[in-house]
């Protein structure tokens, strides 16, 4: 077994999962599989209000409830998502899509595959999240640069001096008090608005007008 299996099977053993299906023979064989995948599972029917926080994967059924319902449900977890359906039609593949639905199997359920569902399911769920970070990043990197090139033209209108110069007057800032630059750029903005709140006004030369 190589590496990188024994680290996939270890990420599954230790998943915690909500089967949320109905009370039948298909219901009970699922949580009985995954059980003996070494996982922590938990049943529910009818769907419940809400998913546990300590869930991270959904597996649910698809058509034995309304959809809208079923996806307000899954919109609140923060879990990995996989559709079981009965059969394939327009209507449960638009509930699968809706669903977000990160892996998908189908009825009659066999062991055969869920393995690989679940193992794709959670994989998909942990790349959309790394995506999500790193577009956060990306947007809090350039709200930064907004904020610093907003600072940098008001040292400009304060002191008459070059982008520049400003720039490197903030940088020298940041660095001698050991901050982040847009921090001290936040610091410049908000006193210049508190300026403009007491009504004050500042001129090229740096005189209050």
């Amino acid at each position: 077994m190589t590496a990188t299996l024994k680290r996939i099977l270890s990420d599954l053993r230790q998943a915690k999962i909500l089967v949320v299906h109905p009370k039948d023979e298909d219901g009970a064989a699922l949580v009985d599989h995954l059980r003996r995948l070494g996982c922590e599972v938990r049943a529910a029917w009818p769907p419940p209000a809400s998913i546990p926080a300590d869930i991270d994967t959904v597996f649910v059924q698809v058509g034995e409830a309304p959809t809208d319902a079923m996806v307000s449900l899954i919109e609140g977890a923060n879990a990995a998502v996989v559709a079981i359906v009965t059969y394939e039609s327009p209507t449960s593949i638009k509930a699968i899509i809706d669903l977000n639905a990160h892996g998908v199997i189908t009825k009659p359920l066999r062991q055969l595959g869920v393995l690989t569902q679940f193992a794709l399911a959670r994989y998909r769920y942990g790349y959309e999240g790394r995506l999500a970070n790193k577009v956060r990043k990306l947007e809090d990197t350039l709200k930064g640069r907004r904020t610093i090139e907003k600072a940098v033209k008001v040292l400009v209108e304060m002191n008459g001096v070059d982008e520049e110069t400003a720039y490197k007057l903030i940088r020298d800032q940041a660095t001698s008090k050991r901050v982040a630059l847009v921090s001290v750029a936040e610091g410049i903005l908000a006193a210049q608005e508190a300026m403009r709140t007491f009504g004050f006004g500042i001129s090229a030369k740096g005189n209050q007008k």
